[in-house]
């Protein structure tokens, strides 16, 4: 039986309350002491952890079953608001940018329905509020703590403006990208800028490099394959008339296939040494896999999508190449379900990161429709 439990004035002002306040990562200080004010307040155990930040927290249901875990994101971004609101960031450059204040205002309507409805709950649910997404380290530290390692799922959701309010996306397919971190750092033989041949200088190495690398996803991964390689980040030299001893470039690479992956860093590596060694100078390549493609698990997924248009409109998936380390709850056993709730539509509309991002309060009602019948859909499928 599918339920539609509505979005309550506390709710609204909530979500407006976390909105002005956001948080850096692993600062989510204040953040998690009002959710836990909240959760406490209507009646729900807040759990010891060792987190210095995040909230978890359990509700048991009147009948014995398995134990799932509902996750929403609580950190900002490093981001100047320039949206308008009227409860627009009052803290000086940070700014709920990617739209956590949705996730956690949804997923504290789902946990007081709950707490309401013990009766309909068949086992446990616990309520982890998770620090850190942004720098994809979070969801490792709360692995890493054990406060998950008795749930069986786990249930997560990601706004996105791309979608109307009311529109949800959930299925088993690749739902975000896979993301690689890399950093070049080059080594030469620095000079005056008026005496070229008595150094390697590095900038022009750097330069060739960057032009090939552009090449490895179009020349070597297939074109039915989505893959991104951006190089976001180049430094060398700090004085006019000094050819630079040192010089390097960072970005990333979005993939949703890991042997494309493997692929891109063969061609990476090999494209960066030969290209170092023409030149005469030396390169070290740090190449890391922060997180693996997402991917929700194929029979919860199916189980809870075909409940969705009971409450929402069911939309096809459309991949995001952002990252997501909710990927991370894979590591402590945990059947994994995700699903985007759509939090705008309109033409045009900032995507996440944007200083003009906007996510709207219709947001929050079809996300707490999701974290309810997706939890109350997966205890009845796990037992």
């Amino acid at each position: 039986m599918v339920e539609h439990v509505g979005v309550t004035d506390e709710l609204i002002g909530i979500r407006h309350y976390l909105h002005q306040h956001p948080e850096r990562s692993f600062k989510e200080v204040e953040t998690s002491a009002y959710l836990a004010r909240l959760l406490r307040g209507h009646g729900i155990d807040v759990l010891d952890t060792t987190l210095e930040t995040g909230v978890v927290a359990l509700i048991e249901g009147e009948v014995p079953g398995p134990r799932i875990a509902l996750r929403a994101d609580i950190d900002g971004l490093p981001i100047t608001e320039d949206t308008g609101l009227p409860f627009s960031s009052l803290n000086p450059g940070v700014m709920h940018g990617c739209g956590h204040d949705l996730h956690m205002t949804g997923l504290l309507g789902a946990a007081f329905w709950l707490a309401d409805h013990r009766d309909r709950i068949a086992g446990s649910v616990k309520i982890v509020f998770q620090p850190a997404e942004e720098v994809g380290l979070g969801a490792r530290t709360v692995v890493e703590s054990g406060a998950t390692d008795d749930v069986k799922a786990i249930i997560g959701t990601h706004n996105n403006p791309n979608y109307a309010p009311g529109q949800i996306a959930i299925g088993p397919q690749p739902m975000m990208a896979g993301c690689v971190k890399f950093k070049v750092t080059l080594h030469a033989q620095g000079t005056h800028a008026g005496y070229p041949q008595k150094g390697t200088g590095p900038i022009e190495a750097l330069a060739s490099m960057i032009l090939a690398l552009q090449t490895i996803v179009s020349r070597n991964i297939s074109p039915f394959h989505a893959v991104v390689l951006s190089i976001t980040e180049v430094h060398g030299g700090h004085v006019w008339n000094v050819v630079p001893a040192e010089a390097g470039f960072q970005g990333t690479v979005r993939f949703f296939d890991q042997d494309d992956e493997r692929l891109v860093h063969r061609r990476f590596v090999a494209e960066v040494e030969h290209t170092a060694e023409a030149y005469g100078i030396t390169a070290d390549v740090d190449w890391d896999c922060i997180q693996v493609p997402l991917v929700g698990d194929e029979e919860l997924s199916e189980a809870v999508a075909a409940d969705v248009p009971s409450y929402a409109a069911l939309k096809p998936i459309h991949p995001s190449m952002a990252g997501e380390d909710f990927v991370e709850f894979s590591g402590c056993g945990a059947r994994l379900v995700f699903a985007f709730i759509g939090s705008n539509g309109e033409p045009g509309c900032a995507d996440w990161h944007s200083p003009h991002f906007v996510g709207v309060d219709g947001a929050i009602g079809p996300a707490i429709d999701f974290y309810v019948n997706a939890s109350l859909r997966v205890l009845a499928e796990l037992r």
